[in-house]
């Protein structure tokens, strides 16, 4: 690949990097927020190291118009003692490099990522994900270090997570009672009009995407993939105490929202 194309894909890369994180939020698509600083520092690096790449080429491009003028004899003179040698390193050259200066096509082929992310923009993971996910975020209460008290005023805001960790896991029976708020996505749930209220909690980024959902009772389905947030109460008879358990939540209310900025618990 020649030190152009070169120098064009990482300015291309580079711009990619920092329209998604420094000039806008789609990396929240993509990784977690506190991320951010890295992103923003490899897009500049790159952005930096493709123009000291393209300034190279430049001059490497125009040497060749500056070595024939020679500023003692002239073009003549220049012509008389070295253009035969210059004929033949040139010719090297070109040999060397197979052709001069010319670029493969399939490297063009590195551009795509790059048009992906302007052009299609890629959406977060959702409802197809969680469906065809086994991995869940709910562990026992040993691995997440106790449940702390609850505020004694509600309803309570919660992580999906915490919710479904605190439903199965917590012996002190924290939730019973309590009105909670849930936002998630909806997925098909058992049976007909059944549906799971469901959040993806990443550790770094996308690919490591955990799945946490909560069975809503008592009230309509919305459709697969549309954003609520639901307040209801934990039904303590559900299906509790095992590690493949889903915890059920009667709802009060479903109230249906827009995506979060950051889609990921």
């Amino acid at each position: 690949m020649s030190r152009e194309v070169r120098a064009l894909l990482h300015i291309l890369v580079g711009a990619a990097v920092l329209h998604i994180s420094l000039f806008s939020e789609l990396y929240l698509r993509y990784v977690r927020r506190g991320l951010r600083p890295y992103l923003i520092a490899s897009g500049a690096l790159l952005v930096v190291v493709g123009l000291v790449g393209a300034a190279a080429a430049a001059r490497e491009l125009l040497r060749p118009v500056r070595d024939g003028h020679d500023v003692h004899g002239g073009h003549d003179a220049h012509e008389a003692h070295g253009g035969h040698d210059a004929q033949d390193g040139h010719d090297a050259h070109d040999a060397h490099h197979g052709h001069g200066h010319g670029t493969p096509r399939t490297a063009w082929l590195l551009l795509l990522p790059v048009l992906a992310i302007y052009l299609l923009q890629p959406q977060a993971l959702g409802a197809y994900t969680a469906q065809h996910s086994d991995s869940t975020t709910v562990r026992p209460a040993a691995a997440t270090g106790g449940f702390a008290p609850l505020p004694a005023t509600g309803p309570v805001p919660m992580r999906l997570a915490d919710f479904d960790a605190r439903a199965v896991w917590d012996t002190g029976g924290s939730l019973k009672g309590r009105q909670v708020v849930l936002t998630g996505f909806a997925t098909p749930g058992p049976g007909a009009g059944g549906w799971y209220l469901t959040r993806l909690t990443i550790t770094c980024c996308a690919a490591d995407a955990l799945t946490s959902k909560v069975e809503i009772g008592g009230g309509d389905a919305p459709p697969k993939g549309a954003w609520v947030e639901v307040t209801g109460h934990w039904q303590p008879d559900g299906r509790t105490g095992q590690d493949s358990a889903v915890p059920v939540l009667t709802a009060d209310r479903v109230r249906r929202i827009t995506e979060p900025g950051d889609p990921y618990e």
